[in-house]
C-alpha cells in the first residue's frame, strides 16, 4: 500500500498544528540562522501512533530500495530513523556530535554502531534548513565505504531550495523566513531568543 498518497502536507502541517509543534516568537536554529517560526518534530514524534504513521509514509518512498542501514543524525533523528528502519526491515542506528582534541564538534558513530563496506545507508532528519548536519551524516556515511542510497526526512524548511542528494523525499515542505543574527529584525526588535535545537542544548 502506497501510505503516502493520502496524506497531504496541510494534514502533516495540520498535525503539526494540532500538537502545538509549529511555534512562533524568535528562534535561533541548529543552523546559526535566526527565525521567526520553529517546527518542534519532537513534539510530534513524542506520540507513538503519529510517530509510526510519519515513518511508514517516509519509508514508502523507499520501499523498492535495498536498504541494510537507517542513519540519522541525534537528537532528532534518533527515533524517526528507529521507525523508518522498523518498517524497511535492517538496522536503524544514530550518529552523534562528539568534541575533539581540537574543540571541533564532529558527527561519529558510537554505541557499538557501525556500517560495513558497499551498506547501503538511508539518511533520514525529522528538520533541515541548512542541510548542514545532514552533510556531515553523508560524509561519515562516505567515510565508513557505504553507499547512501537515499534522504529522507519529515519538515524541509527550505521549501525545497536544497538538493543534497538525487533521491530525496520530505513530508512537508515550509518556506520559512531564517535571518543572519546581524540582520535579524526580531534582535532589533529586542525579542527574546530561544533556542531549541539540539546543538545549542
Amino acid at each position: 500500500m502506497d501510505y503516502h498518497k493520502g496524506f497531504t502536507e496541510d494534514f502533516i502541517l495540520d498535525m503539526f498544528s494540532k500538537t502545538k509543534a509549529l511555534l512562533n516568537g524568535h528562534f535561533k536554529l541548529s543552523s546559526g540562522f535566526h527565525s521567526n517560526v520553529y517546527l518542534q518534530c519532537a513534539k510530534v514524534l513524542q506520540f507513538p501512533l503519529l510517530n509510526s504513521l510519519l515513518s511508514t509514509i517516509l519509508a514508502d518512498r523507499f520501499k523498492d530500495k535495498k536498504i541494510d542501514v537507517v542513519i540519522g543524525p541525534a537528537l532528532g533523528g534518533v527515533t524517526l530513523a528507529y521507525e523508518v528502519a522498523k518498517k524497511l526491515n535492517c538496522r536503524g542506528i544514530f550518529a552523534e556530535r562528539v568534541t575533539t582534541e581540537e574543540d571541533q564538534k564532529v558527527m561519529t558513530l558510537r554505541r557499538g554502531f557501525e556500517i560495513q563496506p558497499k551498506e547501503n545507508v538511508l539518511v533520514v532528519e525529522d528538520v533541515i534548513t541548512t542541510g548542514s548536519s545532514v552533510n556531515e551524516i553523508i560524509e561519515l556515511v562516505k567515510s565508513n565505504k557505504g553507499k547512501v542510497i537515499g534522504l529522507g526526512g519529515i519538515v524541509d524548511r527550505s521549501g525545497g531550495s536544497i538538493a543534497l542528494h538525487s533521491d530525496q523525499h520530505f513530508l512537508l515542505k515550509v518556506n520559512a523566513q531564517k535571518y543572519t543574527p546581524e540582520t535579524c529584525p526580531l534582535c532589533k526588535e529586542k525579542m527574546p531568543l530561544i533556542s531549541p535545537g539540539s546543538k545549542h542544548v
